[in-house]
């Protein structure tokens, strides 16, 4: 009912794949009931799969759901699609065989994704329907997020998920927000209007003219939401007679299901809140075991339910007619009767194998049990880990941390492994608040306070936060007692380009310290790490020997064995080339890397893949269409900050050089002004001198005084620095400012400090430009 366009624009869709859906609304606004419709009218082949509200660890479930039953229809399949075998043995007969693991999580974890589309492509042509995605678990969402721009040919996803309150969000939608917009058609279902409620009341109450009293009471009373809508006009239709004949007329779903309720005998009641406190499809089995009845009890109580309309038939049995009626039941149960149900549920569960922890961390803490619920969160949570589902694991570990009455030592090993989970970004913005009143406590151990320390200030790192980030690892360092753990941490503050008011000394001071570390260890990991930063340290230093080490680097076992390490440093050596004005080795090292992510699939690079390519074509002058393409990258780069910044950068960079009026010279200086600001708030340094560097360039023609003080600026913070060649457009634009001034004097202190900071560099970028300022002011 008055879904007519939403339907017609899904069909269109749909039937013409490959295409991805995301259908959202509030609960019982219709999306299941439109869907199934939808389903009906579609020839050809359908899977179909829904999330649990409390699922157990298990990544990509829901979509292991849909194409578990489809062993016939299977064809000849890609080789990769073997590491599903491990998960489906029901497919075990018709998927190759399991490939060998993989060291590298992240790799193993998208040949898993790779697996999945693999699948689904032999079983396209199909229309793949995934139900409540609010629920699915994060790899399901990251697999749909790659879905979204590795399309399956003939493959059409349709989505349901309800709609997210303002400022909150899911994991579904954090995943669908960064893929491109054109990869994604959302489809937003509305409450129903006045017509389609009095179309519904016409239809159920066998009225050719309902009241218009009626129809304005129910959509007040229901806002229109359409399940809400029919349940109180099938409620009405059962009543019969005048639907407005008295005050006791149920209007809103509490009242709808109190009625129902009325008929029913204590002990159909007592089961049936115990069948809420279960969940949407309560188990018959364990409803016996928690109440201490037989069997025929449970099932003739459930029949009774069904008979007056609180649960309906879903074909493998009874059920509550949608999760809103469930809430309802559940509610009306007493308090301390859910909390005893809750406990026996959990008591019950207990004696199942494998111990469904997810399940039973959910019943224990909503029975109170804080020990219990934190023992079966914390086993939920490694068993997350071992599946490679670090999302889930964090999720689970923050519920921990509200537990008030933890022992401190218990809260450290818990907050210890929700740092571990929670370092690749999917739930930094919850744990980083944890990590940070943790550290606040005086008493904490050393040990702790080092690794908590050094896991916060990567995620501060992670989320942009520059300058927090490098000082949490300053302050963590000393508290790391494990050589192999300290090395990196004094490898990551060894990189220059990240943060403001350090003086390339102490960088260097940190990288000695890191290779002392590393060679105390004896962890060949942490030996790379710190050659890795060494490497990237010497470039930005303009020192020759920075190729050598990494020519040295590149051909070892070591870094081949590692091919996530080895694409992450061919990109931020890349990066470094072009900082110091070396375009074709960054255009070799960026295809080595870009190679690297595409064999591995660390989606996780691309964005700095794209931004590093996007860096190269802005130093090499190609500038068509670039302005569109950083959009693009910015407005989709959300998971890696810091490169998010530079791609900003050189986004209003390109816009300042190629404005060709006031507004668009007016809109690139906002850009870069945005940018400025940005970046001086994180305390990112390489961002900010050369926005600092375009907005003076972009300013000069009209205000040289006003170029002069920000080239100035970008000086200061360069001194700073010590690396002088990353102030030599900055000390061009105060040459040129005071040759315009007719003063080129005003300029000579600040070229002659260019040539002797640049002085035996390998610099190129930063000779062109003493170049031209020696033009300008000879010697």
């Amino acid at each position: 009912m008055g879904r007519a366009a939403e339907v017609a624009r899904l069909r269109r869709l749909v039937e013409a794949p490959p295409c991805l859906i995301l259908l959202e609304g509030e609960p019982g606004i219709g999306k299941s009931r439109l869907v199934t419709e939808l389903l009906a009218e579609l020839p050809g082949s359908h899977l179909v799969g829904e999330c649990d509200d409390v699922p157990e660890p298990f990544p990509l479930g829901v979509l292991l759901e849909a194409i578990r039953g489809s062993a016939g229809r299977l064809g000849v399949l890609s080789p990769v699609a073997g590491a599903l075998a491990p998960l489906l043995p029901e497919l075990a007969d018709a998927l190759p065989a399991a490939p060998p693991p993989l060291t590298d999580p992240a790799a193993e974890r998208h040949r898993l994704l790779r697996a999945v589309a693999a699948v689904l492509a032999a079983l396209s042509p199909a229309t793949l329907l995934l139900e409540d995605l609010h629920w699915a678990d994060p790899a399901t969402c990251e697999f749909l997020g790659y879905l979204s721009t590795h399309p399956v040919d003939g493959l059409a996803v349709v989505l349901t998920t309800r709609t997210v309150t303002p400022g909150g969000s899911t994991p579904i939608h954090d995943a669908l927000a960064r893929t491109p917009p054109w990869s994604v058609t959302r489809v937003t279902l509305g409450p129903l209007d006045a017509d389609d409620v009095r179309r519904l009341a016409a239809r159920t109450l066998r009225l050719d003219d309902p009241p218009q009293r009626l129809v304005a009471t129910l959509l007040d009373r229901t806002a229109g939401i359409p399940f809400v809508v029919e349940e109180v006009l099938r409620t009405l239709a059962e009543r019969g007679g005048d639907p407005l004949a008295d005050d006791s007329v149920p209007f809103v779903l509490r009242d709808v299901l109190l009625w129902r309720l009325r008929p029913l005998d204590e002990a159909t009641r007592e089961v049936l809140g115990a069948a809420a406190v279960l969940g949407l499809a309560p188990d018959q089995h364990v409803l016996a075991s928690v109440l201490g009845l037989d069997r025929a009890a449970v099932g003739a109580a459930l029949t009774a339910a069904h008979r007056a309309g609180l649960l309906h038939d879903a074909g493998d049995g009874l059920r509550f007619r949608h999760d809103l009626a469930r809430q309802v039941v559940y509610d009306l149960v007493p308090r301390e009767s859910r909390e005893w149900l809750h406990l026996r549920v959990a008591r019950v569960l207990e004696q199942r194998l494998p111990r469904p922890v997810a399940q039973l961390a959910h019943h224990y803490r909503r029975a109170g049990g804080g020990a219990d619920f934190v023992r079966n969160a914390e086993a939920a949570a490694d068993l997350a880990t071992e599946r490679g589902d670090d999302a889930t694991a964090a999720s689970f570990l923050l519920q921990t941390m509200d537990v008030a009455e933890l022992p401190r030592p218990v809260r450290v090993r818990l907050a210890a492994k929700l740092g571990r989970s929670a370092i690749d970004g999917l739930s930094q913005a919850e744990a980083i608040p944890v990590l940070e009143r943790l550290l606040a406590d005086r008493r904490l151990p050393p040990g702790a306070r080092g690794e908590l320390g050094l896991v916060l200030g990567r995620m501060l790192r992670q989320q942009g936060e520059a300058l927090r980030g490098y000082t949490e690892i300053e302050r963590a360092v000393p508290y790391l007692r494990a050589p192999r753990r300290k090395a990196p941490a004094l490898a990551v503050l060894a990189a220059p380009d990240t943060v403001v008011g350090r003086h390339v000394d102490d960088h260097l001071a940190r990288c000695a310290a890191a290779e002392s570390a590393a060679v105390a260890s004896g962890d060949p990991g942490a030996h790379l790490a710190v050659r890795i930063a060494r490497a990237s340290l010497l470039l930005e230093l303009g020192d020759p020997a920075a190729w050598a080490i990494i020519t040295e680097l590149r051909a070892s076992a070591e870094l081949a064995d590692r091919p996530r390490e080895h694409a992450r440093a061919c990109l931020n050596w890349a990066q470094g080339a072009l900082h110091a004005g070396h375009p074709e080795q960054a255009e070799a090292l960026l295809a080595a890397g870009r190679a690297l992510v595409d064999e591995t699939g660390y989606e996780r690079l691309t964005a700095l893949v794209e931004a590093t390519e996007l860096s190269l074509d802005r130093a090499a002058g190609r500038l068509d269409g670039l302005a569109q393409r950083l959009t693009r990258l910015v407005a989709s780069a959300q998971r890696m900050p810091v490169t998010l910044l530079d791609a900003r950068a050189d986004l209003a960079t390109v816009l300042a050089r190629t404005a060709g009026g006031d507004d668009e010279r007016e809109l690139a200086r906002r850009a870069l002004r945005e940018v400025v600001a940005d970046a001086r708030r994180v305390g990112a340094i390489w961002p900010l001198v050369q926005a600092l560097s375009a907005l003076a360039r972009l300013t000069l023609a009209g205000r040289p005084d006003e170029a002069a003080r920000l080239a100035t600026e970008a000086l200061t913070l360069v001194r700073g620095k010590g690396i002088l060649a990353w102030a030599a457009e900055a000390v061009l634009v105060l040459t040129e400012a005071a040759v315009a001034a007719g003063d080129p004097a005003r300029a000579a202190a600040a070229v002659i400090e260019l040539e002797a900071g640049i002085a035996g560099r390998d610099a190129p970028l930063a000779l062109a430009a003493l170049r031209r300022c020696r033009k300008l002011v000879p010697a």
